[in-house]
This record gives structure tokens, sequence and C-alpha cells, in this order.
């Protein structure tokens, strides 16, 4: 990895607002997802219907991920991409402001469920377009520290405002904090965004490759076993994660409904608070150590989240609990995103199979909140629990056995990646 000092000044301007830009950009899909739940379970919605209404969200982000990452792919104008997604985000959340009816809330989810697949691939190509391969891993690690203490600002403004003027608020402050996302995006040089940097390209294709060595690397990304496992394994693992926290939100508010916001408002702070300290370090040691290991770390606590859950009452005990959906959730995050890049170095086609990762995971998390809201109506939220953890466990193991070393240099990557590029 290169250090910074051959960065100029300008560079380092255009890194810090990067940086801003990743604190700006909540992650409104996940904020909103166990906010949402608990909002329209005061209002009277039951769990299945619940469950349906997010899995809309959910379906429509599933379809749209991939063509999303292929479409950040082609494009030059990364940052006029970033800001029609944060357009569409606010116009979801006004609407949830708005209205609980049916067709808003439906509305709102197909605005959120379309707009949010380009937002996070978007922020990997200008990052990647940025720095380059070299300095990726550390400069990713950054954008998830300062990402993750944005939505810890963002949890304790919602947690206010909620208090303040109601659960309801919560969806002004959402579309509120589009205005600064929008300030520091312009902040971001366009010629310091390199093309085929942000689309994983190698120097070789960038010169001199035609359409069909382009549909080439895509084939052989495709056709990659190990990034297909994992891929494979990241579905499970949020099948297992998405309905949790909803469904968290969902049990306190039968009981609790004035103090339900607040709870989830301490739940999303314990879990970014954890992000934010620990992606950086987390990025690093990828580097040292590798990726597997830390994967086997992140997936491994999740069935331990799910079975407390089960046994934990109090309310501080289950917000502690959280800190090991921060753990889990940091190191993916993190991780997941450094897979992809190993994967498809040179092929690029970077952006193209993070859109891929996405719409599996949009699929898992869609099945996720179906899935737990039936064994809820069906039998419990204990057996619900339970039910998640069990999937966990499944990925868990199946990441032990179909996911080698990634780390570029260490044994099975050295030669599938060296495929991968002369393809």
């Amino acid at each position: 990895m290169l250090p910074n000092t051959d960065l100029t000044a300008d560079d380092r301007k255009g890194l810090r607002a990067l940086e801003w830009l990743n604190f700006f950009v909540a992650d409104v899909q996940t904020g909103l997802g166990p906010f949402l739940a608990a909002y329209l379970a005061v209002r009277g919605w039951n769990p299945e219907r619940v469950g349906l209404m997010l899995t809309l969200g959910g379906v429509i982000t599933v379809a749209v991920q991939t063509p999303a990452g292929a479409i950040v792919d082609h494009s030059r104008g990364k940052r006029r991409v970033m800001a029609l997604g944060l357009a569409a985000l606010a116009a979801g959340a006004l609407l949830l402001f708005a209205s609980t009816r049916t067709l808003s809330v439906c509305a709102a989810e197909a605005l959120i469920g379309g707009a949010g697949p380009f937002l996070g691939p978007t922020l990997a190509a200008i990052t990647l377009g940025m720095v380059g391969a070299q300095r990726f891993t550390r400069q990713f690690g950054r954008n998830q520290a300062f990402n993750s203490a944005g939505n810890v600002a963002t949890a304790l403004a919602v947690g206010v405002a909620s208090r303040l003027f109601g659960v309801r608020a919560i969806f002004l402050v959402a579309a509120v904090l589009v205005a600064p996302t929008g300030v520091v995006l312009a902040a971001i040089p366009a010629a310091q965004i390199d093309y085929a940097r942000a689309r994983g390209a190698s120097e070789r294709k960038n010169a001199g490759s035609g359409a069909q060595a382009r549909v080439s690397a895509a084939s052989a990304a495709f056709a990659d076993r190990v990034l297909l496992g994992f891929i494979a394994c990241a579905c499970l693992f949020h099948l297992a994660n998405a309905a949790m926290l909803p469904e968290l939100g969902e049990l306190l508010s039968q009981h609790q409904a004035r103090s339900a916001a607040g709870f989830m408002s301490a739940c999303v702070i314990v879990t970014q608070v954890v992000i934010t300290f620990t992606a950086a370090p987390i990025a690093k040691l990828a580097s040292r150590i590798g990726r597997r290991p830390l994967l086997l770390v992140g997936f491994g606590v999740l069935p331990v989240r799910g079975v407390l859950y089960t046994l934990a009452h109090g309310v501080t005990s289950l917000v502690a609990i959280q800190m090991l959906d921060g753990v889990a959730n940091a190191i993916f995050g993190v991780v997941s995103i450094l897979v992809i890049a190993d994967r498809t170095r040179g092929t690029g086609r970077f952006n193209l199979m993070q859109g891929a990762l996405a719409t599996v995971v949009g699929i898992g998390a869609a099945l996720s909140t179906t899935v737990g809201g039936l064994l809820i109506e069906h039998a419990s939220y204990r057996v619900s629990f339970l039910g998640l953890a069990g999937i966990a466990a499944c990925a868990t193991a199946l990441l032990w056995v179909a996911v080698p070393e990634t780390l570029p240099g260490r044994g099975a990557n050295e030669s599938a990646g060296t495929e991968i590029q002369d393809a």
C-alpha cells in the first residue's frame, strides 16, 4: 500500500470531501427499515403485513442492483448518479413523513428500493477512481468509518426528533440530511475520478481492448467459483441478519410504543459506533492477515446474536447485544468489497460484480423480513430469532467450506486472479 506523501494538496482536499460524503450518506434503507417497521407496528400494522411491505422495497432493490452496477461501470458522471439517487431517497422519506397509507408507503419503498442500489457502488467507484487499487483498502476503511459516524449522528438526531415531535419526524430528518450531502458531493472534483480506475480496469485493457474482451472479462468474473461461493454466503448472511433488528423493534413497540423509536435509535447508535471505531483497523488487518479469518469472525457472531435475543429481556442487555451486530456489519461492510476488488482486479467489472453481490444480498434481506414475519405470525418471536440464528450458522459453515483466502499473492487467489485478468 502506497503512503499518502505523494498526494497533492488538491488530492487531499478531494479525499476529505469524499470522506465527508460518506459521513452524510447515511444508509437510508438500513436506517429507515427498523424505524419504519416500529412505526407501522405502532400504527396497527401486523407483523406479516409489515414484513411484506419491507419485502416490496427489497424486491425492487434486487431487480435494480446488478443493472445499477453496470450503469455505474459505464457512467462517466459518477457524481450525477449519486445526486439522482439522493434526490429519490429524499422523495421517499418525504412520502413516509406525509402518510402511512398503503399506497404512500408502497411508493416510498419503490423510490428507496430503486435508488439505494446506486449509492454503495457509486461511492466505491468514486473511491477507486480517486485513489487506485493500491490505496483502495486503506481509503475504503476510512470511508466506512466516516459513514458509520454519520449514521451515529443521524440516529441521535432521529432519537431527539422522535422524542420532541413524534416518530413521524424521523422521515423528515432523513430528507433534510440530503442537503449537506449534496454540498460535499459538489466539492469532489470530477477530474480526480479516473474513469478506467473506477471500473477496476487494468491499463492494458483500457489501452487496447474491444467489446469482445470486455464481454470475456465479465464472463470470467461470473464464472469465478470463489466469487460465486462468497456471493452465496453473503445471501445467507443477510437472510439471517436483515429481519433481526426490525423484529426486535416490533416486539418492543407492542409493550412500549412510546419509547420504541428511542430504543431503535440506541440500537443503531451502538452498531454504528462499533463500526466507526473498527472499520479502518479492520481494513488494515485485512491487508495483514487476509480476508478469510475476519469473514469467519463476522459470520460467526451472527448466530450468537440471534440466540442471545431469546435469552435477554432487559432493554440494556438487548442494546448491548447490538455490539455483535456492529462487529458483523463492520467486517462484512469492509471485507466483502475487498473480496470483490481482489477477484475482479484487471477485469473492468468491479462495479458490475458489486451490483451482483448487492443483488443477492437484497434477495436475502427481502426474504428475511418475510420469513421472519411468517415465523412470528405462526409461532413466536423466540422461534423466529432461533430460526434466523440457524440460517446464520449455515452461512458460516458454507463460508468455511467454499471460500478460501482472496488477498492477492496468497494461495488460491493467485492463479484465479491471473485467469480473470487474462480473460
